[in-house]
């Protein structure tokens, strides 16, 4: 089958987005990030508790991009002593039915995986 110049335009095209998306969502750490603040607001020490195996260093670098692509917003609390929360931003909130289907497909294809080796 050939494919016309429109179809290899849009494919380009898709493509290019998947590769834009890729490289902000990238590394091994970012949706780990984004998974533990689905279900809301957490503090820095939150974050590396419910993220095992990221180190602090690398907690507080992937925050700093994250916040630099608006996928997560910080809020310095006025207390004592004083607390920094994190949060998804409106915009990054875009990405959680794509979360939602990453987590459904891993699930599947555990079980998959799984009843292949059992056979």
């Amino acid at each position: 089958m050939e494919s016309s110049k429109e179809d290899i335009k849009t494919c380009r095209h898709k493509i290019m987005a998947i590769a834009d998306t890729m490289y902000v969502l990238g590394g091994k750490w970012k949706m780990h990030i984004i998974a533990a603040l689905y279900f809301g607001e957490k503090r820095y020490s939150d974050l590396l508790e419910d993220i095992e195996g990221i180190s602090g260093k690398m907690l507080s670098r992937e925050l700093k991009e994250m916040e630099m692509n608006l996928l997560v917003s910080r809020t310095i609390k006025d207390t004592r002593p004083i607390t920094v929360k994190y949060e998804l931003t409106e915009y990054s909130q875009k990405l959680l039915p794509i979360i939602d289907n990453l987590a459904d497909w891993g699930l599947k294809h555990r079980k998959e995986i799984a009843y292949k080796e059992e056979k």
